[in-house]
């Protein structure tokens, strides 16, 4: 073996051989280890050379498939955070592909001498391809995303070949583009991709992880989801997805490894170089700090660990297409030990790269760290999951929630966001998500019922805002029926007409429920997965779903691009923000306290024209009239309502049924 390249990280690929280097600060000696495509041991080979703790090695005649793994001869000193065993096979933190899956085994533990190899996972070199065309970013104001799991979204689709199911080939079948398209999505937000592991825990239950969030692998797509080759599959979704018009973003998780807590296995960066990746206990070296609630926190203030989540963000940007990025718990990218910083080297490099600074960035702005909850507080550029707004709005619509609260939501969260320069679209909306109930299960469920993933209903969120409507669960009761349909309009109604970017769960628009379950990120199973034939039983539900995600598209005053207090001068026009009460007189101070119906007018003119949308709000148990007094004359004309009694509209009037809401405009 020749001394190589150390900037060449991973294992890459030339003409004549292969490079290989990885990082380790505390290592000895590191083997490369060879296998068969069959998964057979060929014999290890030194990497002869090590410059600034990066050890590196060229190997000739190596071709892309070879299969390899790593083991790190150093110090085994718990208490001083070192974990080093050459007798455990380790994934090399840049591999871009990897072979097989984990085999739970008591050699994946760090404190023995027994070979983990046979029960690992093996890294496989991979030729990088031609960079991937990128899409002409959609700009966030324009944007409707769309959440889905590759696995869930597919396997019960009638109409794609089973071979194809719960795979990226599934993702891009004819029909699932026909469906995204229709309903108008913008962006495919795929929950994570990257190779991942199942808890032991989950293993010792017979259930598998199904949502993705334990992560092992940080260039490496997910073989699970591949049926030969998890790189070429998954390059040919995104190229898919991309000629239909489509941005694809990743849910990715730079918080935590799989490799859990003390207790856990010994698969990759714990072996490597335990104390440079992960944060661990001051004074106790033996422990993980914990504030993501997997056992282990990736270290953002290390360098190194920098430059990984730089890498691979920059990896699967160019090499694989993706858009954007949406980070998991991630104040754990912008914490020193002292606390979060919006400041901290990791995120400012993430948002001022050539590369990802026009890629689409969403944080998941909480974690269970302390001062976890971070709403508002990413750097500019960046849009963030506002949970505020899923409580806030499931809150008004359930009846126990202020309206001058859901005004603050309708007009983009601002007392979130302005406060540093932030448009509206940095409000990531949302009412539904793969964290909880689906929409259906709002409607139907006051309780979790989470029985089925073996913990005793002790895991997942206990505060839904949901309703049931006096039965819990599924209900053949029609005027119950009836209504659990108006409240879900209601939902997704509200969400489509406030300021900031709209996402919707993958499934809600066909009905999927997951039988109450909140947390089913085990359930890999009839579960979790999407059922299509919804969209049989009540195709005008998703029809008007589609209605909705259309009227935001026509309609430009439902996504503006900037805050608006009373009026502002956007372009040629004036825009205002009209908030009435149901007899037609501006709201003031006392009056969002005093009835909870209300409308809400957004009206722009210039020297030529004028147009106007109102939004009708009636949570109350009866039908209310409406007095619309806009700022100019003009017909109204009904476009949209929840309820399936009519609404009428009579000149500056408007009947509204109880529970419902309604869309006017007028020119």
């Amino acid at each position: 073996m020749m001394p190589g390249d150390p900037r060449e990280l991973g294992a890459t690929a030339h003409a004549d051989g292969v490079n290989f280097a990885v990082y380790s600060s505390i290592a000895e000696r590191v083997e490369l280890c060879l296998y068969s495509i069959e998964g057979h041991h060929q014999g290890n080979i030194d990497l002869p050379a090590c410059d600034d703790d990066i050890w590196h090695g060229f190997l000739p005649g190596c071709e892309p498939g070879q299969r390899y793994g790593l083991r790190i001869h150093g110090p085994y000193a718990p208490d001083l955070g070192h974990r080093c065993n050459p007798a455990k096979l380790l994934i090399d933190p840049y591999a871009r592909r990897l072979s097989g899956e984990l085999i739970w085994h008591p050699a994946l533990s760090a404190n023995d001498h027994v070979d983990s190899g046979p029960y690992m996972p093996k890294c496989v070199v991979t030729a990088n391809g031609p960079d991937l065309a990128r899409r002409v970013p959609i700009p966030m104001a324009d944007s409707v995303l769309y959440e889905a799991n590759v696995r869930g979204f597919t396997m019960r689709h009638p109409d794609i070949p089973e071979d194809e199911r719960g795979r990226f080939r599934g993702m891009h079948h004819t029909q699932i583009l026909a469906h995204l398209k229709a309903m108008g999505i913008t962006a495919i937000e795929l929950m994570p991709v990257h190779a991942f592991v199942d808890e032991h825990h989950l293993y010792q239950k017979k259930l598998r992880n199904f949502w993705g969030y334990n992560s092992i692998g940080f260039f490496a797509p997910a073989p699970r989801y591949a049926a030969v080759d998890p790189v070429f599959e998954f390059r040919q979704m995104v190229d898919t997805l991309h000629g239909q018009g489509f941005e694809v973003i990743l849910d990715v998780v730079y918080n935590h490894t799989a490799e859990g807590d003390h207790r856990g296995p010994t698969l990759s960066f714990r072996g490597i170089d335990n104390a440079a990746y992960y944060r661990l206990v001051h004074g106790d070296a033996t422990h993980y700090i914990n504030d993501t609630g997997c056992g282990n926190t990736l270290n953002a203030d290390a360098p190194m660990v920098q430059k990984l989540v730089i890498d691979s963000l920059c990896y699967w940007t160019q090499q694989m297409g993706v858009d954007g990025f949406r980070f998991d718990l991630a104040p754990v990218l912008g914490r020193h030990a002292s606390g979060f910083s919006s400041a901290h080297p990791l995120l400012e490099k993430i948002s001022r790269h050539p590369v990802l600074a026009r890629s689409k960035l969403i944080a998941e702005p909480w974690d269970t760290g302390p001062g976890g909850y971070q709403l508002g507080q990413f750097p500019l550029g960046w849009g963030e999951w506002n949970d505020q707004y899923r409580d806030d709005v499931r809150r008004f619509w359930r009846g126990d929630g202020g309206s001058g609260v859901l005004a603050q939501r309708l007009r983009g969260s601002s007392e979130r966001f302005e406060h540093n320069g932030r448009s509206p679209s940095a409000s990531l909306n949302f009412v539904t998500s793969h964290d909880g109930f689906t929409l259906n299960d709002v409607a139907c469920y006051v309780k979790k019922h989470n029985e089925a993933n073996g913990e005793s209903n002790r895991d997942g969120h206990n505060h839904n805002y949901s309703v049931n409507f006096g039965i819990e669960g599924p209900s053949d009761n029609f005027g119950i029926r009836q209504a659990r349909r108006c409240h879900r309009l209601n939902l997704l109604a509200t969400l489509f007409v406030s300021q900031g970017t709209p996402m919707l769960l993958g499934g809600d628009e066909l009905g999927h429920s997951q039988q109450g379950n909140n947390n089913a990120y085990a359930q890999d199973n009839e579960i979790g997965w999407i059922e299509w034939a919804g969209l049989e039983r009540d195709p005008g539900f998703t029809q008007t779903v589609q209605r909705l995600i259309a009227l935001r598209r026509e309609l430009p005053l439902m996504r503006l691009d900037q805050y608006v207090h009373g009026g502002i001068e956007h372009a040629d026009s004036q825009i205002q923000i009209i908030w009435l009460n149901a007899n037609g007189r501006i709201r003031f101070g006392d009056d969002w306290h005093e009835d909870q119906a209300f409308t809400l007018v957004v009206h722009e003119a210039n020297e030529l024209a004028a147009q106007q949308l109102a939004v009708v709000f009636n949570p109350t148990d009866r039908g209310r009239r409406f007095v619309l007094d806009p700022p100019c004359a003009g017909a109204w004309h009904l476009v949209f309502q929840t309820s399936e009694a009519a609404c009428r509209v009579s000149g500056r009037d408007i009947s509204v049924p109880a529970g419902s809401l309604a869309i006017v405009t007028s020119s």
